[in-house]
């Protein structure tokens, strides 16, 4: 059998799957053991079995559970709240200055936790009601929200930077580092947007009443000293890994007793709050392990039988310079971006682009920047649009799914903006990690 049938025969069935609604983690898993079983018998579990075990040995996993329970603890403890409560008050009488400061405090929490879903969720139930209350522009305030949520798949510790470097065998630490400069370009970008339809428009964004304005300094201060916890939290952790002090594991283990430390003192540490956080890891990390089990087995078959060597032929073969290949992989993954959730993409695209990638003498890392890019856009892209629906779970009954797709149109824009800058400027994500390495 032919590799150019074999390859639309696997394709054929993962579309088909998909379109029966099987999870993405049994389909190619599914899949893997199908077509190995066919091509070589028996002895596909063994391949598929070493596999598994040399994957799950890679140490650096054993931060993404840490990660995962620090960001529940600090959404559960109240900790994250405090924060945008505190940095709220700072607005002052800034037109738009509500949703600048949403979209501060976004940033500073994807810093804190890397996860996207409960980053959305928390503003979405604190910020947005505080808004419409405010009479800010309904799609202005959704659209803030969703795109300033979604900067958690940019700013570490970035659970997508995590995978993506364990998948392409780049440094964690390096692909932190390199994706700082392009997460506060996106966010600058926003910031602008904002500021500029407030100061064009002030109906859209209002400032702060007087009352608020006018708070006394010692309440202002006492607000302020929430912020200390969480920044504490971030500090340590991204100072530790870029100081070269602790590897990314240990700083996801220091910041998650961080996280306890920061509930204990602020009086919220109770064992409900550590089972249900407990409960959220498991839940997520065994969502993560069964489509890392699937998709690993899947593209260890398909290397077996010539795949990814036919795919890098394929496309360094295109008629085309080598920005036109990368081009058209960054098509790719924006179009799976629509249909398919991160973790799928970077597990079946990841092990073929990367090597195309070093082949062409473009660098991994910023590879990976444009990786995490692309899925950002895919957060807020319908139909698939998961930013969208989480918003969609806690905001008021009144507002549609259509509303708030409507929303972030105008920010999807401003992504592939940043998408374009860094595309046509590399050093934007090198220079930073260059300079830290000497």
């Amino acid at each position: 059998m032919s590799i150019e049938l074999i390859t639309l025969l696997m394709c054929g069935a993962l579309v088909l799957l998909l379109v029966l609604n099987v999870p993405l983690a049994f389909v190619t898993g599914i899949i893997a053991v199908g077509m190995g079983y066919a091509m070589f018998g028996p002895q596909v579990f063994t391949l598929i079995a070493s596999r598994t075990v040399t994957l799950m040995g890679e140490f650096v996993l054993v931060s993404v559970p840490m990660f995962i329970f620090m960001a529940a603890i600090l959404e559960g403890s109240g900790v994250a709240e405090d924060l945008f409560r505190a940095m709220h008050v700072m607005a002052g009488n800034l037109r738009g200055g509500l949703a600048v400061q949403t979209l501060l405090v976004a940033v500073i929490m994807a810093a804190m936790t890397g996860i996207i879903g409960g980053e959305i969720v928390l503003l979405g139930m604190v910020a947005l009601p505080q808004m419409l209350k405010r009479g800010y522009d309904k799609r202005l305030a959704m659209g803030v929200i969703c795109a300033g949520g979604s900067l958690g798949t940019m700013i570490p510790p970035s659970i997508v930077l995590i995978v993506y470097g364990l998948i392409a065998n780049v440094p964690i630490g390096d692909l932190f580092i390199a994706s700082v400069v392009p997460g506060l370009v996106l966010a600058g970008l926003y910031l602008m947007y904002v500021l500029i339809r407030c100061n064009l428009d002030p109906s859209l964004g209002p400032a702060a009443p007087p009352e608020e304005r006018q708070m006394p300094l010692s309440e202002k201060l006492a607000l302020l000293k929430r912020m200390f916890l969480p920044m504490a939290v971030i500090v340590w952790i991204l100072g530790s890994i870029y100081g070269g002090i602790a590897s990314v594991s240990e700083a996801a283990a220091t910041g998650a007793a961080g996280a306890l430390l920061a509930a204990w003192v602020r009086g919220n540490l109770t064992f409900a709050l550590v089972r249900n956080s407990l409960h959220q890891t498991m839940s997520t990390c065994g969502m993560l392990l069964w489509l890392t089990f699937g998709a690993n087995a899947l593209i260890g078959v398909y290397n077996l039988v010539g795949g990814i060597k036919f795919v890098k032929g394929l496309m360094t073969g295109l008629p085309l310079e080598p920005m036109g290949v990368i081009l058209v992989m960054l098509a790719i993954l924006l179009l799976l971006g629509m249909v398919m959730d991160w973790i799928g993409i970077v597990l079946l695209t990841m092990p073929i682009f990367v090597p195309v990638v070093n082949h062409l003498g473009y660098d991994p890392v910023w590879f990976g920047v444009l990786f995490c890019m692309s899925m950002q856009i895919g957060y807020l892209t319908p139909p698939f649009g998961p930013a969208v629906f989480y918003l969609k779970g806690v905001a008021p009954p009144d507002i549609t799914l259509g509303e708030i797709f409507k929303s972030v149109w105008p920010f999807v824009g401003l992504q592939m903006v940043g998408l374009t800058i860094v595309l046509m400027f590399p050093q934007l994500t090198l220079w930073l990690r260059d300079v830290a390495a000497n």
